[in-house]
């Protein structure tokens, strides 16, 4: 283990962030110089606070099955090396994960029964952010090609991650994505502020050198139809996500200045990297309503306030959660406890147990305010509290509620594979549709989770895709389309 005593006399540090009045007027990391270089001086001792413990449930915490004791030794012996070894041997890409996962290793990690659990995620970030400083990231092109060819739908964390796993087992890969550039929401989802496209680009850089190749502007069912795909490649690995958003039918919603989250992260996203984005949906001097308490929600809310934003209130139906873990969610599981991101931080007013009634519209047409009334639960069901109903200013409405599913229409639709009762795509233990030579990966087949579950499960479908190929694989298995974790997600 790494230091047998740590856990008593270090306590749990992160990473200090840039002052507020300082972050929200750029577009950079909330961390100086990155969240990895903010954690270096204080990392060596966080990692010694591992246990080593008999069983370590934060293996069971994280889908990827990331050998957390393993790598924190090793950054407490400062061997940099050897811990990016043993975390790229689960994970192919933990800069991503290390700034955006949730982290439910941690809620799993047997410290956190009766102490701050380990900083895993920092831990995590470091060891990748360090690794590539290092030069210890370095491309591993395949010793041979299979002559089998392999098309990946979406470029997204599962669908860079099956395809890098592929291309490294020997097949030839391309990855299509209808964007104009590779990454998918890592791309123009995700806020510069949580993890500046460097580290994006970088990676792919690497997955370039090893052979994969990336078509983005492509609109595979439309511009190549799902017939073309099959013609052309040996295996298709759907990796699309689930992009169609949850709606809000309430009266009103036909009014202007009601938008998709989807609709504005990307737009500022362009903008903040300097691209010109015509007709652009911006929270300038104006009063934001989200809806919507996840991390998309908190995106819009760090997004608004660095526009310029005159208010900004964020709106959640459910209670507002425990500071601490509930008794009906013990531990080793995920608790739903109250959380600040950095974005809270920085401004906006959280309102819960509410809902929206009616939007409301001035003389031309365009949304003026909210009609918001509180609820309560009662036998399962909401319930309007009597008397609430109040307004709420609103010039620009932000629907941060999730997604439903993958588009049913277009490619799926096309290439026949069946949907089942919420709208992903049906596949069997073995990530293989009804289609043969078709396989689902992510978000497309599990509905919408986390990053790590996509890692994850990209990482699995290829080792399926390569075994559909050759009739066996060498590649690893971390996990099958049924397997629950003992946390949420």
């Amino acid at each position: 283990m790494a230091d047998p005593k740590g856990f008593l006399k270090e306590g749990r540090k992160g990473a200090p962030r840039r002052p507020v009045d300082e972050r929200v007027n750029d577009w950079a990391e909330v961390y100086p110089d990155g969240v990895g270089r903010a954690l270096l001086p204080i990392i060596t001792p966080q990692a010694g606070r591992c246990m080593d413990c008999g069983i370590p449930f934060c293996h069971q915490g994280c889908p990827l099955g990331n050998i957390i004791p393993e790598w924190n030794d090793l950054v407490w012996r400062d061997d940099w090396e050897g811990a990016i070894e043993r975390l790229h041997a689960t994970n192919n890409f933990p800069e991503f994960t290390g700034r955006l996962c949730p982290a439910p290793c941690e809620t799993a990690c047997v410290l956190g029964i009766n102490q701050d659990p380990v900083t895993i995620k920092n831990v995590e970030v470091s060891i990748a952010d360090k690794a590539w400083e290092s030069g210890f990231v370095r491309p591993q092109p395949p010793e041979w090609l299979s002559g089998r060819t392999v098309a990946v739908v979406g470029s997204g964390p599962a669908g860079l991650a099956a395809a890098q796993q592929l291309t490294r087992a020997g097949h030839t890969v391309a990855v299509y994505e209808r964007a104009d550039k590779i990454g998918g929401l890592l791309r123009y989802g995700i806020p510069e502020f949580k993890m500046e496209k460097k580290h994006l680009d970088r990676r792919l850089d690497q997955m370039r050198r090893e052979g994969t190749v990336f078509r983005a502007g492509v609109d595979v069912g439309g511009q190549l139809t799902g017939r073309e795909l099959r013609e052309r490649y040996d295996a298709v690995v759907l990796a699309t996500g689930s992009t169609v958003p949850r709606d809000l039918p309430a009266p009103g919603r036909e009014l202007a200045g009601i938008h998709q989250a989807m609709d504005f992260l990307p737009q500022a996203n362009r903008s903040a990297l300097g691209e010109q984005v015509e007709g652009q949906v911006t929270a300038a001097g104006k009063h934001v309503v989200i809806i919507g308490g996840g991390d998309t929600g908190a995106d819009c809310l760090g997004t608004s306030i660095r526009q310029g934003a005159a208010s900004i209130t964020q709106l959640e139906i459910m209670p507002r959660p425990a500071e601490e873990r509930p008794s009906s969610q013990p531990w080793p599981t995920y608790p739903m406890t109250f959380k600040v991101s950095s974005a809270h931080e920085e401004g906006g007013e959280r309102v819960y147990a509410v809902s929206t009634q009616e939007f409301l519209g001035d003389d031309a047409g365009h949304v003026r305010a909210l009609r918001i009334v509180d609820v309560e639960m009662v036998d399962g069901r909401f319930q309007e509290v009597e008397g609430s109903a109040r307004e709420i200013p609103a010039d620009l409405v932000l629907f941060a509620m999730g997604f439903t599913g993958p588009e049913p229409t277009g490619l799926l639709e096309q290439l026949g594979v069946e949907l089942d009762e919420r709208g992903n795509v049906v596949r069997d233990a073995a990530y293989a549709t009804t289609v043969e030579g078709v396989f689902v990966a992510g978000d497309a087949g599990r509905g919408q989770s986390l990053i790590v579950w996509a890692i994850a499960e990209g990482r699995a479908a290829a080792a399926a895709v390569d075994e559909f190929l050759t009739g066996s694989t060498a590649l690893p298995r971390p996990v099958a389309p049924t397997d629950r974790p003992l946390v949420a997600g």
